[in-house]
């Protein structure tokens, strides 16, 4: 039986990455691939892994566990706000909220664009307290990335 591939650029589109993003994936060996020729393929089960989906299914009387995969992306960010978000979001992660099955965050940064991807894998109630902090602290509500006249820090005209 032949078992379905995707291409590099299937799973940057699948997952909202930039294709360069899950080339270093695969060559940093996050994510599992096969080189036929010249270009990559990935199976599904690879691709599973990477993202922190189950490989085997939930059997009768086994306690059902959810788990999230989101993606969120940011615009309008640059390097040095890029990395305070990427620390704040990786401290809310490392809270204690389950340590049996810890959040798993990942962070990149498109200095080409001005904006960065926060990958999210993880627990439904611990992913979303991430999300709400996240959403706090894009908002301004604490005031850690955002100026007074609502530009973010490090945007053009800051002095």
């Amino acid at each position: 039986m032949r078992e379905e591939m995707y291409s590099v650029e299937q799973v940057a589109d699948l997952l909202g990455l930039h294709v360069r993003t899950v080339r270093g994936y695969i060559r940093s060996g996050r994510l599992g691939a096969t080189r036929i020729g010249k270009q990559y393929r990935i199976t599904p089960a690879d691709l599973d892994a990477l993202t922190g989906r189950s490989q085997s299914p939930v059997r009768q009387g086994d306690g059902a566990k959810a788990e999230v995969s989101s993606i969120v992306q940011v615009d309008g960010v640059d390097r040095p706000t890029a990395d305070r978000l990427s620390t704040l979001v990786l401290a809310g992660a490392n809270n204690g909220y389950d340590l049996a099955h810890p959040l798993r965050v990942q962070t990149v940064h498109d200095e080409e664009r001005n904006r960065m991807k926060i990958v999210i894998l993880g627990g439904t109630a611990a992913t979303a307290d991430l999300l709400r902090l996240l959403d706090a602290v894009l908002d301004g509500a604490d005031g850690l990335l955002t100026r007074r006249d609502g530009q973010l820090a490090g945007e053009a005209g800051d002095a």
